[in-house]
């Protein structure tokens, strides 16, 4: 599914860079690969984790250990491989089996009696990691497939059940700073359900950014400017936001008076009305003064 992302991208780029026949390639690539995964990967109600060498698979209804992974569904909907329906139904039966009051669990149910030869993930304890743990560096992954399709109040609980702030009232159940990501969470499978590990040493923090600042507040950087394209929880009244953007300040104010999770802004730039969603980019030291009204 990353490949898939990475061909959209090097299409994109080669485009732009008037590179026709790299753009080819990369369609062909991604033709291949869409057939592939419809082939191979998609198990009828969710996409497969991997094939072992021999044949042997994970992530699939037959398996009766590490039946579905979260990874491979959210970024079937980041890359574009799931839309529409299958989408949809897809984050909603992603949802059924992996969510908690904790986080999205990797993987379910956990490896117990599966040889370690066969999957590494046995090593860990049950709830622990990558077997069935809640991996908070893949929440932020989660919280942009949901924004995606507009699912605004789903995205802010996703993104709410991994921000240090949120659990100061658990703090003897965290056992982490206040002020700290950690890498992961003991799930539902562990008697320390809700438990933070491997805090101060993650790749979590960059990636909740991210799912915060682009898919939730939606201010997105693009080739030709700043995007305004939010995903808030609908009790949301609006937000306001500062984002530095090659080198100019953006001072952003959303207004949400009708209660959206998402919808086409009503853009106003330094007080003038301008088409789409599309902030040009300003001068380097500028400050521009951004108004996008939800309707």
């Amino acid at each position: 599914m990353q490949l898939r992302y990475g061909l959209r991208e090097y299409m994109d780029i080669a485009a732009r860079l008037a590179l026709p026949a790299e753009a080819a390639w990369a369609r062909g690539q991604l033709a291949a690969l869409d057939a592939a995964l419809e082939t191979h990967a998609w198990d009828g109600e969710w996409y497969l984790r991997a094939y072992r060498h021999d044949g042997l698979k994970f992530g699939a209804r037959e398996c009766p250990e590490g039946k579905i992974f979260m990874n491979p569904q959210v970024w079937a909907v980041m890359s574009g491989a799931a839309t529409g329906e299958r989408a949809r139904r897809l984050l909603d039966v992603t949802h059924e089996h992996l969510a908690t009051d904790y986080g999205m669990m990797l993987c379910t149910p956990p490896y117990v009696s599966t040889d370690p030869e066969v999957c590494l993930a046995r090593l860990f304890n049950p709830g622990m990691k990558e077997n069935g743990g809640i991996f908070n560096h893949t929440q932020g992954w989660a919280v942009i497939a949901a924004a995606e399709l507009g699912l605004g109040d789903r995205a802010w609980d996703y993104l709410r059940n991994v921000l240090p702030s949120s659990f100061n009232d658990r703090a003897e159940i965290r056992q982490v700073e206040p002020y700290v990501v950690c890498q992961s969470t003991h799930s539902r499978f562990s008697p320390r359900f809700g438990a933070g590990r491997v805090s101060w040493l993650s790749g979590s923090a960059v990636w909740n950014y991210v799912a915060m600042t682009t898919a939730v507040l939606g201010l997105k950087p693009d080739y030709e400017g700043l995007s305004i394209d939010p995903c808030i929880p609908s009790a949301w009244p609006g937000f306001t936001a500062t984002r530095r953007f090659r080198g100019a300040t953006y001072h952003v104010e959303v207004q949400n008076p009708q209660g959206r999770c998402k919808g086409v802004p009503r853009l106003l730039v330094d007080g003038r009305e301008i088409e789409g969603n599309l902030v040009p980019l300003a001068a380097p030291g500028a400050t521009v003064q951004v108004l996008a009204v939800l309707a």
